[in-house]
């Protein structure tokens, strides 16, 4: 494995800036309303290529918030440099996600216990078969009895990490024939980011949890606008951040 020097290239952040646990949300602005909004003196430790990044507390715990961009590749790179160089424990995905079957609805909370994909990204491990990645048990247990204690509405099972938002043999992925083909087997809601995250977790022996929102339906067509998903999704931004300081209490 590579050890990137600090400043990486992605993340010029001071070592000591970054807590050891991060909140990762896909969009950059999702981080500075979570920051600005939740933490204690949040302060700006990276801002390269427009990808917002704050320390601050949270009930006394310091917390980062830093966006990982779109897709498996990017969040592989900043979770990747996170966990290599600046020696993160913890990183808690914050995201949306598109619901693929009935038992979860508009707003609701999808607590990702595994990743299913269509990404080659496990290949890089010359596996003789097929990884499953997983989250870890212990931040996915205290996120569960966070969302217990609000009454949150939240589903907990598996999630499909796709590299595609658009296919050329149907259109977009909500087409009827992939959601059948995936909700079929019972997975919940289907993002792009959680799969990366977790394999990279796996193999520096660190802590993950993806945590979305439905944010729109495929079966149903509903859909929200990019506001509501940048500064509303408020019950998983709270059930993320109550998550980490419990982690670090525990610490």
């Amino acid at each position: 494995m590579i050890v990137p020097a600090i400043p990486t290239p992605h993340i010029e952040a001071e070592k000591d800036a970054v807590a050891k646990t991060v909140l990762m949300p896909g969009d950059p602005k999702r981080a500075e309303f979570i920051a600005k909004t939740f933490l204690t003196a949040p302060v700006l430790i990276n801002d390269i290529r427009g990808v917002h990044g704050y320390t601050g507390t949270y009930q006394g715990a310091p917390v980062s918030v830093m966006a990982s961009g779109m897709g498996m590749p990017s969040m592989g790179i900043y979770s990747y440099e996170l966990y290599a160089a600046y020696d993160v424990r913890n990183i808690i995905r914050v995201g949306t996600a598109g619901g693929l079957c009935e038992r979860v609805r508009l707003r609701e909370l999808v607590i990702a216990q595994g990743a299913c994909t269509d990404s080659n990204y496990a290949s890089q491990y010359h596996l003789n078969g097929t990884f499953a990645p997983i989250a870890d048990y212990g931040l996915l247990s205290k996120a569960v009895a966070v969302a217990e204690n609000h009454q949150f509405k939240y589903c907990v099972g598996n999630v499909l990490s796709t590299d595609m938002f658009y296919t050329d043999n149907d259109g977009r992925l909500d087409s009827e024939t992939s959601v059948n083909m995936w909700g079929k087997m019972g997975v919940l809601a289907v993002e792009m980011e959680a799969a990366a995250l977790y394999m990279n977790a796996a193999r520096f022996g660190r802590r993950a949890l993806a945590v979305c929102t439905i944010s729109d339906h495929l079966m149903t067509g509903e859909a929200l606008d990019a506001l509501s998903r940048e500064r509303t999704f408020t019950d998983m931004m709270t059930l993320a951040l109550e998550t980490a300081a419990a982690v670090n209490h525990d610490a």
